[in-house]
């Protein structure tokens, strides 16, 4: 398989199922904003801190190669083969989170990014993972989209906040909070 095939030297590309659309389409920049969230999630998944969670940010990309997928097929296409999204990948966020909230204390204000590099990494991986999901809501002001690929963005964005606090809490840097100007 070559990785260049040249069809797309127009600014044309295809989505799963044959249609062809300008590289410049929504369905395109949602999923190509979560190939970029994946990236940082691989960046997040290098860092020191985080190796006993190597294999669930490893989990989390794979659920994004799926997000992909399903953002990557063309509308009224369902009968291309392509991996699934599940509640319970929804579900394992929500007690990935409540567990590492059980150990962090409670949250008095806001917090800024930054305090030690990899954290500072977790909060780049959120903020686009935020971008994605704003992308994606706008897509399905449009178009169909699976609702779970929304719940599943919107949740991993809270994950990774909460994963922020934890790394923080684990390289013993203080959390910068914000305090806002009297």
């Amino acid at each position: 398989m070559k990785i260049y095939t040249k069809t797309g030297d127009q600014g044309i590309t295809s989505l799963l199922g044959g249609v062809r659309v300008p590289k410049s389409d929504l369905r395109i920049e949602a999923y190509g904003t979560v190939d970029e969230l994946n990236s940082y999630i691989g960046l997040l998944r290098d860092q020191e801190v985080n190796q006993k969670r190597t294999d669930f940010l490893k989990e989390i990309q794979d659920r994004l190669f799926t997000i992909g997928a399903d953002l990557a097929t063309a509308p009224g296409k369902e009968k291309v083969k392509k991996p699934d999204l599940y509640v319970k990948d929804v579900e394992k966020l929500e007690q990935e989170m409540d567990q590492m909230e059980s150990e962090l204390p409670a949250l008095t204000s806001f917090i800024l990014p930054g305090g030690h590099q990899s954290v500072s990494f977790c909060h780049l991986a959120r903020t686009v993972c935020r971008r994605t999901e704003r992308i994606v809501v706008e897509l399905a002001s449009y178009e169909q989209v699976n609702e779970l690929v929304i719940q599943y963005l919107n949740r991993l964005s809270d994950y990774l906040f909460v994963l922020g606090r934890k790394m923080a809490q684990e390289l013993e840097v203080e959390e910068v909070t914000w305090k806002a100007r009297t």
